[in-house]
């Protein structure tokens, strides 16, 4: 069974935010919403302290908490481990907001665009309910894997079918693919180095992996 997850090295990532501006871009999301973000953190006590840059999102859990308290079913999880919100069917209760331990969902009450008045080509293409009062988030860019997956790409591999914040990660700290398949990126990275997954202790098993070394956090 394909699960898609996406990985983080800790050890490679620079604090660029090239991720989260490939995101908003590509996804036309508005003012002050951001599905892709990049934590800058201080870790240690002076003088020996250590920055690291810890890009977050939706982890697309293979528990979603923000499913279970969805009233509508607008919240669904797909076979390959995505986890989508139906805008047709949001109607911006926020109990997802609410649940989700990862700070992922964002709701506004008005669309508004980057440079005012004028609609960027991509937020002319998602203007309406996508935008305003109903639950959004990163989904993984799943337009594009399935469109890829229709032309016969490999998410992870084809650029054409893979996440635009992987695409745009100049110093390739960031991956995607299938941890089913042994022969994935993803699942290399993952059985050949050590990672974490944030708050693992509330079982929602995160599709969203970070790779460190004891010399980074």
């Amino acid at each position: 069974m394909t699960r898609y997850v996406m990985v983080a090295d800790l050890r490679r990532c620079v604090g660029c935010q090239t991720c989260t501006a490939a995101c908003k871009e590509g996804n036309g999301t508005p003012p002050g919403v951001q599905w892709r973000r990049v934590l800058d953190l201080e870790t240690g006590t002076y003088p020996a302290v250590n920055r690291v840059f810890v890009p977050v999102g939706c982890q697309h859990c293979a528990n979603p908490p923000c499913m279970e308290v969805c009233p509508t079913t607008a919240t669904r999880q797909r076979t390959d481990g995505i986890v989508t919100i139906d805008y047709d069917l949001c109607i911006g209760c926020s109990y997802c907001i609410m649940a989700c331990p990862y700070d992922a969902r964002s709701l506004i009450d008005q669309t508004g665009y980057a440079f005012g008045d004028t609609p960027t080509t991509a937020e002319a293409a998602r203007t309406g309910r996508e935008t305003a009062g109903v639950a959004t988030k990163c989904s993984f860019c799943v337009g594009r894997i399935d469109a890829g997956l229709a032309r016969g790409l490999v998410p992870g591999l084809d650029p054409d079918a893979t996440p635009l914040c992987v695409n745009s990660c100049i110093s390739g700290a960031l991956s995607f693919g299938d941890i089913e398949d042994p022969a994935s990126p993803v699942n290399r990275l993952l059985a050949e180095n050590q990672s974490f997954r944030m708050h693992e202790s509330e079982g929602t098993e995160p599709g969203f992996h970070y790779i460190w070394d004891k010399g980074t956090l």
